[in-house]
C-alpha cells in the first residue's frame, strides 16, 4: 500500500521547485547562491483597474470629450497627469489618480490599470539554484536538517533557532518568550494561549515552530507576519520524539521556516530546513513509499493520534476494525511498548 513520508532526517539533500502560479519574471540566474527569503521570481497576480468617466468630468457629451482626450491605449500615465482637457473658460481637466497604464481610452471613458506591488516568490531555503524555468520559476538545492510538519500560514523566513521547549509534552506560555529572542526561530511545544502568539509577533520573531496548536488560534495565527508552523496538528499533542530531538540538537543553528500550507497535489508541505555541509552520503529522500515491516510510522488518527512506533507486521487481506470498517492493517508496537492493530490509511512513514 501506497503511503505518504514524512521527514525527521539529521542530513540530507534536499531539492525544491519554487514556481509562480501564473507567468512572470525570473530573477536569478542559474548556480546563484540565494538565501530563503531572497526573491527569485515576481509577478502581478491580482492586477487592479480604474475606470473614469471623462465625459462627466470634463462636463460634456461622450463624443465631444474624446476630442479633448491627451491619452490613448498603451500609454503610461504617473500620478495627477492630464489625461483630457482642458475644456471651457475655467480649463476644467480630468487628472489620474494613480500611477498605471491606459487600457482603453475613448466613448467618454478611460480604463487605467493601475501600478501595484508584483508578488514575490521566495526561495524558500537557502542554496543553490540548479535550474531554471522561463517566466515561472526555479529549482534549489541544498543539504540539511529537514523537519516537516502538518500546517502552516504561508510565511517564510529565516533565523536562529531557540529552542524553547523541555520536553515533547511542554506547554508555550508568555512568561518563556523575552526580548532575547528577538529575530530568532523559537521552537516551542503546545500553544493554547493567544497571548503568546501576539507576543512573538511584537518582539519580533522570525518564526515560531510548534508542536501542536488550539484550533481555536487559527484565525489568529494566519494574520501574523511571521512564519507558524505546527508540527503535530490541532489540539494537545505532544511533540514526536523524532522531530524534539533533531530539533533541539541542533540548538542555536540558523534555520530556514517554510510554513507554506501543505498540498498534497504539488508535494508541498510545512518544513524546517537546517543548512548543514553535504557528506558523500547525502542523497535525496523519497516523498512516496510501500509500507513495510520494520519501518518507523506516524498514527494520523485517535485514540494513538500522533504517537509513533514500528510497524512489526502486516496483516493479509482485509481486516474489520471495531467501527466495522473493512480495511488494510498492521500491527505496531508503539515507543511504550504496545502492540496494536492499525488501519494503514491511518499511518504515514516517518524516514
Amino acid at each position: 500500500m501506497l503511503a505518504e513520508i514524512t521527514h525527521f532526517l539529521p542530513i540530507t539533500a534536499i531539492r525544491r521547485e519554487r514556481m509562480l502560479p501564473l507567468p512572470g519574471k525570473v530573477l536569478v540566474r542559474k548556480g546563484q547562491k540565494v538565501s530563503a527569503t531572497d526573491a527569485v521570481a515576481e509577478a502581478k497576480l491580482y492586477p487592479e483597474h480604474i475606470l473614469l468617466d471623462i465625459a462627466r468630468g470634463l462636463g460634456l457629451q461622450n463624443e465631444k470629450a474624446d476630442r479633448y482626450l491627451q491619452c490613448k491605449a498603451g500609454m503610461r500615465v504617473a500620478q495627477g497627469d492630464v489625461l483630457a482637457g482642458p475644456v471651457g473658460w475655467t480649463k476644467r481637466v480630468v487628472r489620474s489618480p494613480r500611477g498605471g497604464r491606459v487600457i482603453l481610452a475613448g466613448d467618454g471613458k478611460i480604463l487605467i490599470e493601475l501600478d501595484s506591488t508584483p508578488f514575490e516568490l521566495k526561495a524558500g531555503i537557502p542554496g543553490t539554484v540548479i535550474d531554471l524555468r522561463e517566466n515561472r520559476g526555479v529549482t534549489i538545492e541544498t543539504s540539511g536538517a529537514l523537519v516537516q510538519g502538518v500546517w502552516g500560514n504561508g510565511r517564510i523566513d529565516y533565523g536562529l533557532m531557540f529552542a524553547l521547549v523541555r520536553s515533547p509534552e511542554d506547554v508555550l506560555t508568555t512568561d518563556r518568550l523575552d526580548v532575547s529572542m528577538r529575530g530568532s526561530v523559537v521552537i516551542g511545544g503546545y500553544c493554547e494561549d493567544v497571548e503568546v502568539l501576539k507576543l512573538a509577533e511584537s518582539l519580533p520573531l522570525r518564526g515560531l515552530v510548534l508542536a501542536s496548536l488550539n484550533a481555536s488560534l487559527l484565525s489568529e495565527a494566519v494574520k501574523m507576519s511571521m512564519p507558524i508552523l505546527v508540527l503535530e496538528g490541532f489540539g494537545r499533542l505532544p511533540m514526536n520524539v523524532a522531530a524534539y530531538k533533531l530539533l533541539t540538537t541542533n540548538d542555536k543553528r540558523e534555520a530556514a521556516v517554510n510554513a507554506e500550507n501543505w498540498d498534497r497535489f504539488k508535494g508541498i508541505r510545512p518544513e524546517i530546513v537546517i543548512p548543514l555541509p553535504a557528506t558523500a552520503s547525502v542523497k535525496l529522500p523519497r516523498e512516496v513509499g510501500y509500507f513495510e515491516a520494520g519501518q518507523q510510522v506516524r498514527i494520523l488518527r485517535d485514540p494513538h493520534k500522533g504517537e509513533i512506533g514500528k510497524l512489526i507486521a502486516l496483516q493479509t487481506g482485509l481486516n474489520k476494525l471495531s467501527n466495522d470498517v473493512q480495511t488494510k492493517t498492521g500491527v505496531v508496537k508503539l515507543e511504550g511498548g504496545d502492540e496494536v492493530v492499525i488501519a494503514l490509511v491511518n499511518c504515514e512513514i516517518l524516514e
